[in-house]
């Protein structure tokens, strides 16, 4: 079963009460912010909300942060939140459009395709006016869960150097333009700056609308992702940013536009801008 990319407020409203409709509060916080996303989502959240800890479901042996988990413990962690093959999930964040896509993406990673996006997150919740819980989350039933793993929709690091060599993929960058050419310093102090030679460059946070939160309309999304060099439907992109989360949201806007294949460099700047053997562009040194 497929879903749709983005729903509404009105739309999540009226299936709060649909048992197979799974709310998910996907919150994250750069370390620099130094907020506790649970604890925020414990004091409030949309009625019914589970928590999807970003930063813990993950591959628990790699360094890097939240690099993707095995499909077995994925599908732990997803049954541990109650949700099965006939759950339609739904993704949301506090900013809007931050981290959800993350989640949104890795169930399409583990062949989930009944997952969508809040459109606009809590503050377009809030906006129109729905009900937020504040009281304590409720418990819920787990179940088991079977992920079915889809390689084609990530990229490792080896996989990235190679298409330097032999480009047959675009890198797309969702961080800041000025992280992007190394002219302000990234926030992890020991990531160098700068990008991956011949990378494209869109930040994420132009898809949304800085009033509403929510998605521009697909004619803009075109429009950017056209004016970033990206040839729509005939390129092969791969998205990074700075640590894997905000690259899915170019993923997200690719999907509105008919792309499904484009893909995430899981390791993104945090893991290249650290190696040694990893080529770096840095207009500004």
């Amino acid at each position: 079963m497929s879903a749709f990319p983005l729903v509404s407020a009105q739309w999540l409203k009226g299936r709060l009460d649909d048992p197979n409709t799974i709310v998910l509060d996907a919150t994250f916080h750069l370390p620099t912010m130094k907020r506790d996303a649970f604890t925020e989502f414990q004091a409030e959240r949309i009625p019914g909300a589970r928590f999807f800890d970003v930063d813990g479901i993950k591959d628990t042996g790699n360094p890097l942060p939240h690099m993707i988990p095995s499909p077995e413990i994925f599908a732990e962690h997803a049954g541990r939140l109650g949700i099965s093959k006939d759950s339609h999930v739904v993704c949301y964040d506090t900013y809007g459009l931050f981290s959800a896509a993350r989640p949104w993406w890795m169930f399409r990673l583990f062949g989930h395709d009944a997952v969508s996006v809040l459109d606009g997150g809590l503050p377009a919740w809030k906006a129109a006016g729905m009900p937020v819980a504040t009281d304590p989350p409720g418990r819920f039933d787990g179940t088991t869960y079977q992920a079915d793993f889809r390689p084609g929709l990530v990229r490792r690091v080896e996989e990235v150097m190679q298409n330097l060599n032999d480009p047959k993929e675009v890198v797309l960058d969702a961080r800041p333009t000025d992280r992007f050419d190394g002219s302000t310093p990234e926030p992890r102090p020991e990531v160098r700056g700068g990008h991956i030679p011949g990378s494209l460059n869109l930040p994420f946070n132009q898809l949304t609308d800085p009033d509403t939160k929510k998605v521009r309309d697909v004619r803009a999304l075109a429009d950017l992702f056209r004016d970033a060099g990206i040839k729509v439907g005939r390129d092969k992109v791969v998205a990074s940013c700075g640590s894997g989360v905000t690259a899915c949201a170019l993923v997200l806007g690719l999907h509105l536009l008919g792309d499904e294949t484009a893909a995430v460099y899981d390791g993104s700047w945090s893991e290249w801008g650290t190696r040694a053997d990893t080529p770096i562009d840095n207009p500004s040194a």
